[in-house]
């Protein structure tokens, strides 16, 4: 079983920034593609970005082109997601989730590709 916890969530201005980091444990985070999610209330969930097991593919939603950027590291089982120039657009519980892809998968981006998911992180930002 897969465990995330995602933490770095907060209240901040417009035009800040935030880190968000994702803890993932029980097994190797090498084996998983990797993904973050939001959402806000009364909307549904969005994909915001993801990353291929060795970090060499990475796709973003269109609300998080040009301003977030997913990482992970292996090593230390952890993924995070910087997010800059936030805006109060931006504010929703950020969700960290784990893909055991099938054979050729290299990266998803689709909610119902991903298996296990984070109890999420509450990012709001004020104008």
């Amino acid at each position: 079983q897969v465990s995330l916890v995602e933490s770095g969530g907060g209240s901040v201005q417009a035009g800040d920034s935030l880190r968000l980091s994702c803890a993932v444990s029980g097994r190797p985070l090498s084996r998983y593609v990797m993904g973050w999610f939001r959402q806000a209330p009364e909307k549904e969930r969005e994909f915001v970005a993801s990353i291929s097991r060795d970090g060499d593919d990475i796709y973003y939603g269109d609300s998080a082109k040009g301003r977030f950027t997913i990482s992970r590291d292996n090593a230390k089982n952890l993924v995070y997601l910087q997010m800059n120039v936030l805006n109060p657009g931006d504010t929703a519980i950020y969700y960290c989730a784990a893909d055991d892809p099938r054979p050729g998968i290299i990266v998803s981006t689709m909610i119902e590709e991903f298996d296990y998911w984070g109890q999420g992180t509450q990012v709001t930002v004020s104008s």
